[in-house]
């Protein structure tokens, strides 16, 4: 239906790549860990939300600009670059009281953190990129509405991300209620920040 083939092999690598850690990955893991399961979720749904927007892009060939064009590429790279260094640095810098979360990690609202992750997701290009080159294999070149199939395996894709973010949620948010919570949160404001600001730089020099 639609052209689309090998769906059972779309859905198994869609959920062998969401088990590969990446910035969004310790975005909701952070956020659950410190600040409880509500708070992961909104970071879920920020994300989930961001992936839908690149889902979108890619299948009205908005994403095709990213590939092609150096200029719209290394503008939407640097932007989402800085903004994970900015991130990184803010855990980095704060100093933590006893008995105290983060500044960094304590957002001002629900809304707050599900925007933190829908930036964390829309400005990465390689995510649009990702969409652009991996989709595409399982619609058949003859397929009469390519766009709807690409609209289609986009909102799998993204529907079995979700499922796979509000369980890593659920764990996080577990192991941040055990009794070393205080010594998880110094780790997380430290490693964390390290490792998003290692990702914005990394982020940076990609071509």
């Amino acid at each position: 239906m639609l052209g689309i083939h090998d769906l059972w092999l779309f859905v198994a690598s869609g959920l062998l790549l969401n088990l590969t850690p990446g910035a969004d990955t310790l975005f909701i893991a952070t956020r659950s860990a410190a600040l409880g399961w509500r708070f992961g979720v909104a970071a879920a749904l920020g994300i989930c939300t961001g992936c839908l927007v690149h889902v979108l892009a890619a299948a009205l060939g908005l994403s095709a600009i990213l590939a092609t064009s150096p200029l719209a590429f290394t503008v939407v790279k640097w932007v989402g670059a800085a903004y994970l260094v900015y991130m990184g640095l803010n855990l980095l810098l704060q100093r933590q009281q006893a008995g105290q979360a983060p500044r960094a990690l304590v957002p001002a609202a629900w809304s707050s953190v599900f925007v933190q992750g829908f930036l964390t997701n829309v400005l990465n290009p390689k995510v649009a990129l990702f969409f652009l080159a991996f989709v595409p294999q399982f619609i058949a070149p003859a397929a009469p509405q390519k766009a709807l199939a690409f609209l289609v395996l986009g909102g799998i894709f993204t529907f079995n991300s979700l499922l796979w973010c509000l369980l890593l949620a659920w764990l996080a948010a577990r192991m941040g209620k055990l009794g070393v919570k205080r010594r998880l949160q110094q780790w997380l404001q430290r490693g964390v920040g390290g490792l998003f600001v290692g990702l914005g730089v990394r982020l940076a020099l990609s071509d």
